[in-house]
């Protein structure tokens, strides 16, 4: 317990430090990437005051879901979403962010039981060229979100995405300010989306820089995953 408070308290730190360094009043959304962490220390790092919380593979993030059901956490989606999880997903979580095929948007609109409030959703673009990473291209997108837009069961929130990693913050910047374009561009379009997800351990100072509303944290919070 003690070192998750010390671990929270470091990167509370750090965005505080890169908020001043930047000219930025308001502080980004920590998101605690809880994948590979047990539901115990997930709960432990609730207790500090942490609220927002993401998982990567479905089955994992529900059973932490159900266990954790008697507290006030919110849940994100934030890993490669195959199609036969959608309805698992559509099902558990509050948000998801790596929302890239238009095939997948529809299964999450379309399994989103009535009765739930409508599915937080971002779309994830692509930045970089990395064969491994996923992501929508500029034009795919900006069709994905006039289709989100429509739907009932899904409010279209913002952008989410993952550059290639880089030690260099110049480097880091400039991929990362390429998302904040394409962000603020749509937003011509879809005036309600707020949400520009981007930014984790190695590269935060220049998410915040870039204008980021969301960072996603995993390691320097919660410690090495249990693989």
């Amino acid at each position: 317990m003690s070192r998750l408070s010390e671990n929270w308290q470091q990167v509370h730190r750090r965005i505080s430090a890169a908020c001043q360094s930047s000219g930025r009043t308001e502080a980004p959304l920590l998101l605690a990437v809880s994948k590979k962490h047990p539901a115990e220390k997930v709960a432990a790092l609730a207790a500090l005051g942490q609220v927002h919380f993401g998982e990567s593979y479905a089955q994992e993030g529900v059973e932490k879901i159900k266990q954790l059901a008697h507290l006030s956490l919110v849940w994100h989606f934030i890993g490669p979403i195959q199609s036969n999880k959608t309805k698992l997903i559509a099902e558990h979580f509050d948000w998801v962010h790596s929302v890239d095929r238009p095939k997948v948007l529809q299964r999450l609109s379309d399994q989103r039981p009535a009765g739930h409030q409508p599915l937080q959703v971002l779309l994830q673009l692509k930045v970089g060229e990395e064969v491994s990473k996923s992501g929508a291209d500029v034009a795919t997108l900006k069709d994905m979100a006039d289709w989100a837009a429509k739907s009932a069961s899904i409010e279209l929130r913002g952008v989410m995405c993952i550059p290639p990693p880089s030690p260099d913050h110049a480097t880091q910047l400039a991929y990362l300010r390429q998302a904040k374009v394409v962000f603020d561009d749509l937003r011509q379009q879809h005036p309600k989306i707020d949400t520009l997800s981007m930014g984790m351990s190695q590269d935060l100072a220049a998410a915040i820089e870039a204008g980021s509303t969301c960072l996603r944290v995993g390691t320097d919070l919660l410690g090495p995953r249990e693989y």
